[in-house]
């Protein structure tokens, strides 16, 4: 039986169970189960085993999360731990403190046992590095997405039951439509953004990845300091929500495969017998992605020069990341990032959801399943850019927005053996019914926990 965070709390916080024997056990899946997936970079045991054993001698009962093993993604800071954020070129020495994030976390009684695998920056739909590919648990011989595709890893293969993963195009979006979990990303200032760079202009966003929708708002009230998040995704009551089914985006390479459109049916005939009115209508999407494409380039430059100010070596810097960075040192000095952009793009948005009457936009995850597990970073950048925009073309726009959005375990693709997922996102503010919305579909079209395999 696949263990909850929710589940873990309260046998830790009753006295059921001691954080150590949970986090002994964690660690063991891990040792099990890790090397034919590559999640982890860094597996802390001995710091995970000391901060359990001092966690036994704190008050239990009113910690939410309480002994729960959880991973942190390799692109914040973790104390005593290098961040290097899937690079060669940052620097190997060990953060000095946590991210504001980490603490809350900790301060919540989460252990954290390890962190997780990224490509190179956060930058791509899929994790690996030079002579290290981070694998699908449903299909290793797919990825599991990115840029949390390390996170996504771990938590579908069982090893830890949540982790954390950030968001800029989707990086916590797309690898949990990858492996079968549920993810949000919280909309701008619910939960401590990026330390780095610039926050890709403001599209990235911290967030969870989990089993459960219960799992992942608990853990999403933790980190925005927010408990009534926490209560949020176990509320399965009607919510009074229309929903706007929109199928074709003009970023997509090629059409959505047939049977990620029909997840998408089957999503919108759930939510009707639900009781929810579901209207099928084209979406505004912005038929000019420069807004979006120019904050992913600037973004990553900002970042880059971030690491070489703080000691790192761009040379070192993967091929594909040298020319992505390079055309965002060329928008960033011509200031082609400008707040009108985003400003039309949210009216365009905004008028819609009036217009139609709608609270939620829903539309398909992904365009087709994930990419083949290889070693992408040793691919051009051409060929990255094609291959991330060809099978993850929807979540950007929710980035642009800086509104918060959701994927949501939709079935199992027959051909590629892995989950499907819908997405769906609203305005700021609505992650409570974001996630009151998803638990109605969990509950009506239940989904394995983790892979097969690995229960």
């Amino acid at each position: 039986m696949t263990e909850t965070a929710v589940g873990i709390a309260e046998a830790v916080a009753s006295g059921r169970r001691s954080p150590r024997e949970v986090v002994d056990a964690a660690l063991a899946r891990i040792a099990e189960r890790d090397g034919a997936l590559n999640a982890f970079v860094s597996v802390e045991a001995d710091a995970a085993r000391a901060e359990a054993d001092a966690l036994a001698g704190r008050d239990l009962a009113g910690l939410p999360l309480a002994g729960v093993p959880v991973a942190i993604k390799d692109n914040v800071p973790v104390a005593g731990v290098p961040q290097r954020v899937g690079s060669a070129a940052t620097s190997s020495r060990p953060s000095a403190e946590d991210h504001p994030l980490v603490t809350r976390l900790r301060a919540a009684g989460a252990v954290v046992v390890g962190v997780t695998a990224v490509p190179e920056l956060c930058l791509w739909g899929a994790t690996d590095t030079p002579g290290r590919i981070t694998r699908n648990p449903w299909n290793p011989e797919l990825t599991p997405g990115g840029s949390s595709g390390g996170a996504a890893a771990a938590v579908a293969s069982g090893q830890v039951p949540i982790a954390h993963g950030n968001d800029g195009l989707g990086s916590i979006r797309i690898p949990s439509a990858d492996c079968g979990l549920f993810g949000i990303k919280p909309g701008r200032g619910v939960v401590p953004p990026q330390t780095s760079g610039n926050g890709w202009y403001g599209m990235s966003e911290n967030g969870p990845l989990a089993t459960t929708v219960a799992d992942a708002a608990l853990m999403l009230g933790v980190m925005a300091d927010d408990p009534s998040l926490g209560a949020a995704g176990r509320d399965t009551g009607r919510a009074p929500v229309g929903v706007v089914v929109a199928e074709n985006f003009p970023l997509a390479v090629g059409s959505t495969d047939r049977h990620w459109a029909g997840a998408l049916s089957d999503a919108a005939a759930a939510l009707t017998e639900i009781g929810h009115r579901v209207t099928s209508s084209p979406l505004p999407y912005p038929t000019n992605p420069a807004p979006l494409l120019l904050r992913w380039v600037g973004g990553a430059a900002a970042d880059a020069d971030e690491i070489g100010s703080h000691g790192g070596d761009l040379s070192r810097l993967q091929p594909r990341t040298r020319r992505h960075t390079a055309l965002g040192r060329l928008v960033n000095r011509r200031g082609l990032v400008r707040d009108e952009q985003r400003t039309a793009i949210v009216t365009s948005v905004e008028q819609y959801l009036e217009r139609t009457g709608s609270d939620l936009v829903m539309t398909p995850m992904l365009a087709r399943p994930p990419l083949p597990a290889r070693q992408w970073s040793g691919r051009g950048w051409l060929a990255n850019m094609y291959a991330n925009i060809g099978y993850a073309p929807f979540a950007g726009l929710v980035n642009v927005l800086q509104w918060p959005g959701m994927s949501v375990p939709m079935g199992v693709h027959p051909e590629s053996r892995t989950p499907m997922a819908v997405h769906l996102f609203g305005r700021p503010g609505s992650e409570t019914l974001l996630l009151a919305v998803a638990a109605q579909l969990e509950q009506a079209r239940p989904w394995p926990l983790v892979a097969p395999g690995f229960a």
